[in-house]
């Protein structure tokens, strides 16, 4: 899949429910940063828009954010 297509997928605002429950994965990894710092909102692999502000550590990792990510880089550890 590629970025292309990603980015054309329909993002959903899911700012309530489980998807808080998890880290989510975002790419580029430096709009995470660009986000902490400006404040500024990001979608994450599974369409969740959020503004981060909780460190992802303390939470397990969203199985679909994962389920795309392994799609896309097969043999990624994710650490």
């Amino acid at each position: 899949m590629s970025e292309l297509e990603l980015d054309q997928r329909p993002v959903t605002t899911t700012d309530e429910g489980d998807h808080d429950r998890y880290a989510h994965w975002v790419l580029p990894a430096s709009a995470v940063t660009e986000a902490l710092v400006m404040g500024t909102p990001v979608v994450a692999l599974c369409g969740k828009v959020w503004t981060p502000s909780r460190d992802p550590k303390r939470y397990p990792v969203c199985p679909t954010c994962e389920e795309i990510r392994l799609a896309r880089f097969p043999g990624s550890s994710g650490s």
